[in-house]
């Protein structure tokens, strides 16, 4: 029996694509502006080219998978004019909030895949990505519903592919079992490494941190965000990183792992 994944297959969407009639005037932006900032994979299955879809030349290019209302991006690519960024959310409520938020701040270094961030990868060019986040994730709670869960080796082996050499992935959320679920299989992928030394690194948001509306709601519930940043190692050299001992994970020195446990 074959049971080797057909590349074709694209990955089930689950979750909402809409939410609350959109007004008049955010309607006319799904209808007007994202059509000029909508990325489209080749239908040939190619790779596209991101240098002509920001239509001016960028010093790098950023990722933000699922990014909600679109402050967190919004407020990155207007203090990063030269630096362009990919924001993937299917949720058509979250796409019209960003494209409000890029009219009126007058963006131009923002394009938008408004369907699974799990489709667009395969078609991101090699080595281009120098910062992916994803930020609080749905944690799909149950456990028949883990296999929905973002991180898993599948997306990180696209993820890896798609990122640069020392790029980093950023990922926050404040359910600790996605939190352990997150650990455990980035720490485990050859192509990723967790720096952190103390617990300072994961309780503390990095400094150029912008909080979005869902970390302010679990903030407000009571919970306690956790903030992971990882590094893509450099190809041909897994274990080159400054500071890394016989392959071991810095990481582990944080004590994350027993605080989960004990929450």
């Amino acid at each position: 029996m074959n049971t080797k994944r057909d590349p074709r297959r694209q990955p089930h969407l689950y979750g909402r694509r809409r939410g609350h009639k959109l007004r008049p005037g955010r309607q006319a932006l799904i209808d007007n502006l994202l059509p000029r900032l909508r990325l489209a994979p080749p239908e040939s299955g190619g790779v596209l080219d991101l240098d002509r879809a920001f239509r001016a030349p960028v010093r790098d290019v950023w990722l933000e998978v699922g990014f909600g209302a679109g402050e967190h991006l919004g407020a990155l690519a207007e203090a990063h004019a030269d630096i362009g960024f990919i924001g993937c959310e299917p949720f058509v409520n979250g796409v019209a909030a960003l494209l409000s938020a890029i009219e009126s701040r007058g963006l131009a270094n923002v394009r938008i895949y408004d369907d699974d961030a799990r489709r667009l990868l395969p078609a991101l060019p090699e080595a281009t990505i120098g910062r992916a986040f994803a930020l609080f994730s749905d944690p799909w709670p149950k456990k028949r519903h883990h296999r929905r869960r973002f991180i898993a080796g599948d997306t990180l082996d696209a993820l890896a592919r798609v990122m640069k050499d020392g790029a980093e992935l950023r990922i926050a959320s404040d359910h600790r079992g996605y939190v352990a679920w997150v650990l455990e299989h980035v720490t485990r992928h050859p192509a990723f490494l967790w720096p952190a030394r103390s617990a300072s690194a994961w309780r503390r948001p990095p400094p150029d941190w912008v909080e979005t509306r869902y970390e302010r709601k679990a903030k407000k519930l009571g919970a306690r965000p956790v903030y992971l940043a990882f590094r893509r190692r450099p190809r041909g050299r897994p274990e080159a990183w400054p500071g890394e001992r016989n392959g071991a994970a810095p990481g582990v020195e944080t004590g994350l792992g027993k605080t989960l446990e004990s929450r």
